[in-house]
């Protein structure tokens, strides 16, 4: 969706018209800064990080429509950063910021699943045009149309974080939601323990891996109590989640 600003420039919006989010990925301070001022001069929604442990986090919170990464990151590179934002966000636009200028870095980046590149140093002028390019071909292939996972007659629209089954609304915490939406990505999977808190509470979460079964438990109490269950443990293995077999 576009409209005209009052400067008369194209703005991108998103299918329902709140702002277009872009996420920086950039370990310096000055240049994220930079960036994001004139990423918000498109009117756009910006958040950054400084590492790639920040980025998987603030990505699963923000869901951007795209984002901005930098190949050399202090806690991992950003092939690696791309790889957990993909298993998040598998359709999202990165566009790689490299101070690496080889043939071989360059298609490293774009075999790995990358859209596009810049080489530092870069003017702003082409960072904003090829993040609009990348947005607008995101935008014209539906990618957020599809924001509604179902399983049997349990919905989650991921956009709006409306929760239904069998048509009546479900109420979910943030975090019940997230694991919620984990489990339905991978229908009839099972999902370790270690999965799960990799996923919903990050991979550097240091708390006891009983915090899987408590929210659990939570969701089964919202989910499946008064009706057939969904969700199901395997002993020894994790957890899935599968249409109910309903009684003849």
């Amino acid at each position: 969706m576009t409209t005209t600003s009052p400067q008369g420039r194209t703005e991108l919006l998103r299918p329902d018209g709140s702002p277009v989010r872009v996420l920086v990925v950039d370990d310096e301070v000055s240049l994220t800064e930079l960036l994001s001022m004139a990423l918000r001069y498109e009117g756009w929604e910006i958040r950054s990080a400084g590492d790639g442990a920040g980025a998987v986090r603030a990505a699963r919170g923000f869901r951007p429509d795209a984002v901005v990464l930098d190949m050399m990151l202090p806690d991992m590179d950003g092939l690696s950063v791309l790889g957990r934002l993909r298993r998040e966000l598998p359709d999202v636009p990165v566009l790689f910021l490299t101070a690496k200028d080889a043939v071989e870095d360059r298609i490293a980046g774009l075999t790995a699943g990358g859209d596009d590149y810049v080489t530092k140093p870069f003017s702003l002028e082409e960072v904003v045009a090829r993040l609009r390019g990348l947005i607008r071909r995101a935008g014209a292939s539906g990618r957020r149309s599809e924001s509604v996972l179902a399983v049997g007659d349990l919905t989650l629209d991921e956009d709006s974080h409306e929760v239904t089954r069998g048509g009546e609304s479900i109420h979910l915490t943030a975090t019940e939601f997230e694991l919620l939406r984990y489990l339905m990505r991978n229908p009839r999977r099972v999902l370790s323990k270690a999965q799960i808190l990799d996923r919903v509470w990050s991979y550097d979460f240091g708390g006891q891996a009983n915090v899987v079964e408590l929210y659990i438990s939570y969701l089964r109490r919202k989910i499946d109590v008064g009706r057939e269950p969904m969700i199901h443990t395997r002993r020894g293995a994790g957890y899935l989640i599968k249409p109910a077999v309903l009684a003849a």
